[in-house]
């Protein structure tokens, strides 16, 4: 018998170590914990966990571990009834009533797996939603807003436009897709529409009928209208996740999903009620000038406000204040922002904008240095209330406040400083900015709940079709193909372990059709080896000796186990780019199942076959 390459040999062992090491955090399960991090992203306290220790030990509540993990704070019990009143003393304790919160306390399922396999980067495979447990939501954004909002600052961009190049008009006009200047005379039109289209290239004009007022209309391009749909779901996806990362949940899903909707998906999570709060407060944010010429107080009183203003009221105070009605810059223009201190060492908010907000903002306060400007804060609440029978009836409430009205102390565009705030007003305003501000209102238009007890029992479930799969096919291949079935069922177990490894590695997440993968997989893994073990036992009746035959049982099926997998492969390949959630899941771990059966299949049962007969003399193979 001819040397097998030792370097065949060593690649196994490598890789079934290697298989081993990185599958073994699965074993180790999960249990209750409670996760604590602070709401401004900011390192905990030093003397946090006394602060802990004295909230549980008040509340009267076992724990089994409490320590700073991966920079938040992990608190872990042993079942679920002191976790969820855990849950509730921590709250109460860490965010006193009254006062805005400083912690994210979160309820979460923390992997038992031990540091020396986190220090490599061993970790278990992420649940997905039917396995764990959790919360699906589907959020549709109001795209009529976005387009209202654009049109709102195109119609006050051409009439300052035209009021800098001395160009009259008569009235304008905004309808539900076009905004509409009307003029005095048709030169007076024409010469507008000259200047307007030059600077606005993405906007469509079009003029009344010669018998009407001289009237242009302005609508959006298509191509601009769905580049400014496209930018407020993109905004609102990013600042979705911000959000969605206080909750502290491992392995979320935020995704776009068609046009104009976004998909959360938050495994593990059982506090719902946290989930809906979070995810409905749809808010936006408007800089914009305040009037100094009128009186607020008397407006408030009388309820007249005069024209191009409108009557809003500070958070804190609760004081009347005048803004124009011209918006400077809205927060789907915001790039970023973080608290930070001005010249003087007082704090201060620094705000970036994209280049239309830039832009604008520029023009503004080379003309208003020494004016106040306001932030303003709309808030779209949606209350669901039930019929009788029970269906679920949406409202909205409008929530408009100002939080913050500041002087503009110098001419400033992309980036500048909101100054004239405390400390914490800041740091609030600041959070506010950066994953709070929605370019768009949302709504949820679908929730569903899958209970943790569903998940166990899809878990269940699924390992039982794994474990009955197993052993139907290796006492099958045990009783048909004797020592070469066994030599079979072991590139089955190291093909199973593999694939595990494989899915912690990539860091995918295992859902019911992943699961129903790694079984179909079991399924065709033994396909190879049944190749081989027909091809050898073909070539033993053509009157080969025995290695010979096993040589070229080997060499000769090789071709139709490549052609058969690589087939299968691709199908894989194009489920998993054209398929989306569950079908990409099951995607993945069937193609991950081919290449791991592939190499347990040529490699693992020939090097054990070499090793097995190495140095025998045999008369026939037990095939």
């Amino acid at each position: 018998m001819k040397p097998y390459p030792l370097w065949k040999t060593m690649l196994l062992i490598v890789v079934s170590l290697v298989g081993f090491v990185y599958a073994l955090p699965n074993l180790y399960g999960e249990q209750p914990a409670v996760q604590i991090a602070t709401v401004s992203g900011d390192m905990l306290p030093a003397a946090f966990a006394d602060q802990v220790k004295a909230a549980l030990g008040a509340a009267n509540v076992e724990y089994d571990v409490s320590d700073l993990e991966h920079g938040q704070w992990i608190v872990r019990f042993n079942d679920e009834a002191r976790q969820l009143k855990a849950a509730a003393a921590l709250k109460k304790a860490l965010n006193p009533a009254g006062r805005p919160p400083i912690y994210t306390v979160a309820l979460n399922l923390a992997a038992k797996t031990p540091e020396w396999l986190l220090a490599i980067g061993a970790r278990p495979m992420s649940l997905g939603l039917d396995l764990r447990g959790g919360v699906h939501f589907l959020l549709e954004v109001d795209t009529q807003d976005v387009t209202r909002s654009a049109l709102t600052r195109y119609l006050n961009d051409t009439s300052r436009l035209l009021q800098d190049k001395n160009i009259r008009y008569n009235g304008r006009h905004q309808g539900s897709d076009a905004i509409s200047l009307t003029f005095p005379d048709e030169a007076t039109l024409s010469k507008a529409r000259e200047v307007l289209a030059k600077a606005y290239t993405e906007l469509a004009f079009k003029t009344a009928p010669d018998n009407a007022r001289p009237t242009l209309d302005m609508t959006l391009t298509p191509t601009q209208a769905k580049e400014i749909v496209d930018n407020a779901v993109d905004q609102n996806l990013i600042t979705l996740r911000n959000r969605v990362n206080e909750l502290g949940v491992a392995e979320p899903l935020v995704q776009r999903q068609g046009a104009s909707r976004i998909l959360v998906e938050l495994p593990g999570v059982q506090d719902t009620t946290r989930v809906k709060e979070l995810l409905g407060a749809t808010a936006t944010l408007e800089y914009r000038a305040v009037d100094q010429d009128n009186n607020a107080e008397q407006a408030s009183t009388t309820g007249v406000v005069p024209v191009g203003d409108q009557l809003y009221y500070t958070r804190e105070g609760h004081q009347p204040v005048l803004l124009k009605r011209d918006i400077i810059a809205a927060g789907s223009e915001l790039v970023g922002a973080s608290s930070t201190f001005d010249e003087n060492g007082s704090p201060a908010v620094s705000v970036t904008l994209d280049s239309a907000g830039a832009k604008r903002m520029l023009q503004f306060t080379q003309r208003s240095v020494g004016k106040p400007m306001a932030v303003l804060y709309k808030e779209t609440q949606v209350e669901t209330s039930y019929t009788a029978d029970g269906k679920p009836v949406r409202t909205r409430k409008n929530v408009e406040d100002i939080i913050s009205v500041a002087t503009i102390q110098g001419v400033f565009g992309k980036r500048f400083q909101t100054t004239g705030l405390t400390s914490k007003q800041a740091h609030d305003l600041s959070l506010l900015l950066k994953s709070g501000a929605l370019a768009a209102p949302i709504d949820i238009v679908e929730e569903r709940t899958v209970g943790p007890s569903l998940g166990a029992e899809n878990i269940h479930s699924g390992m039982m079709a794994v474990v009955v799969g197993f052993v139907l096919v290796i006492t099958f291949m045990a009783l048909y193909y004797f020592v070469f079935g066994l030599f079979a069922d072991f590139a089955l177990c190291l093909n199973l372990v593999l694939i595990i490894a494989g899915l912690s590695i990539i860091g995918a997440t295992l859902t019911m059709p992943g699961i129903a993968g790694i079984v179909l997989t079991i399924g065709m893994a033994v396909d190879a080896n049944v190749l081989i073990n027909e091809r050898t036992r073909e070539e033993l009746r053509n009157g080969y000796p025995p290695f010979t035959a096993m040589k070229l049982g080997y060499d000769r099926a090789f071709i139709t186990v490549a052609d058969s997998n690589v087939t299968t492969l691709i199908a894989a390949l194009v489920l998993f780019v054209l398929g989306t959630g569950p079908i990409k899941g099951f995607a993945v771990t069937l193609a991950l199942g081919i290449c791991t059966s592939m190499f347990t299949a040529l490699i693992g049962t020939r090097v054990l076959c070499y090793y097995v007969f190495r140095g025998r003399k045999l008369k026939d193979l037990p095939v």
